[in-house]
């Protein structure tokens, strides 16, 4: 396993998890004279789904392009990919959603991407953004935030300061964490302890262990879990607050903000390699960055646009602070730790 590559590892940890999905879904070839009319995207559950920008962006992008938008929830992004590298021999979806800058490296070695360039991607998307998934054009950024860790201001339990405060003992089992083997936000904050302690990642997991209340399988069970009040602290993104200021009035949730820096997360699609539909693949690529479809993705998937004449809400300006320092995520480094996790995690 310790000789494995990263991909081997998220597929082997993945794969009795995906395998639920893949049966509950029907294949469609691109022989299909329907198919031709369909654009499958492969994406993850807070995108797809009731509450995600998933509803509004099919209805709209339907409207405005006469194809037929399906997007299939895999769980989570790292599930995305891991789906997508299981069928690489034999492609089902046109595009993948959700591969950030952690990710990245390891969706290209797949080689399951195929380049495009969506229209005005050059005028809309800044450089830094383009630059964060890579400068060869497998990946176009769709939005961005910053890691943080959220805390619930009514908690008795004090906020902490840094990353490090995170191992002290008032914080035992007040920590809900995310798994990085099966989620983007556990794995920023793999890389997030990576880019701060660098080699002393391992030291620093072993004094957090004993805090981390619950390790989810995804971003969605481990929000749940802190709506719920089970813990006054979990790892998610500094926008994230913004959500409970515009729809409940409620500033209760705070994301915390370290002198020592945060890591950034940059999510992007890509045109999968085969598409059975790359005509309508391409389609739905220019509109994910036009200003209609972000405007949709504020208030829905809680991360800034990467068009920025997308006017943000002021719930943004109440709730979603920007860091003074961005660390960067080394994503060998953090690919190396990965395979470390079963060792960090183990009592």
């Amino acid at each position: 396993m310790k000789k494995n590559t990263f991909i081997s590892t998220i597929v082997f940890v993945s794969i009795v998890m995906l395998s639920p999905v893949l049966a509950g879904c029907s294949k469609k070839t691109a022989a299909d004279p329907a198919r031709a009319k369909e654009v499958v995207v492969y994406t993850y559950d807070s995108f797809a789904g009731e509450w995600g920008p998933g509803p509004e962006l099919i209805e709209k992008f339907q409207a405005a392009s006469g194809y037929t938008l399906t997007l299939v929830d895999c769980g989570d992004a790292v599930q995305a990919l891991n789906r997508a590298v299981l069928e690489k021999d034999s492609v089902q979806a046109d595009v993948i959603i959700g591969i950030d800058n952690n990710l990245a490296d390891e969706a290209r070695k797949a080689g399951i991407l195929a380049k495009y360039e969506p229209k005005d991607a050059d005028k809309i998307i800044s450089r830094e953004l383009r630059d964060a998934l890579g400068t060869d054009g497998l990946l176009i950024p769709y939005d961005y935030s910053h890691f943080a860790i959220i805390y619930d201001t009514q908690s008795s339990t004090p906020a902490p300061h840094s990353l490090a405060d995170l191992t002290k003992d008032v914080y035992r089992k007040k920590i809900i964490l995310m798994d990085p083997r099966t989620s983007t936000p556990g794995l920023g904050f793999l890389a997030w302890t990576v880019a701060l302690f660098g080699d002393g990642y391992q030291d620093y997991w072993k004094q957090l262990r004993p805090n981390i209340l619950s390790m989810t399988p995804g971003w969605s069970a481990g929000w749940g879990m802190f709506m719920k009040n089970e813990a006054p602290l979990v790892i998610s993104y500094t926008t994230s607050p913004a959500y409970n200021v515009e729809y409940d009035h409620d500033d209760r949730y705070q994301a915390l903000v370290f002198d020592e820096g945060h890591v950034q997360q940059v999510e992007g699609y890509a045109l999968l390699k085969n598409a059975p539909n790359e005509k309508g693949a391409k389609a739905f690529m220019d509109y994910l960055i036009t200003e209609e479809a972000q405007s949709i993705l504020p208030l829905t998937q809680w991360m800034y646009p990467v068009n920025a004449n997308v006017s943000l809400p002021d719930s943004y300006r109440q709730a979603a602070p920007v860091p003074a320092k961005t660390l960067t995520a080394d994503s060998r480094k953090t690919a190396e730790a990965l395979e470390a996790v079963p060792a960090l995690l183990a009592e």
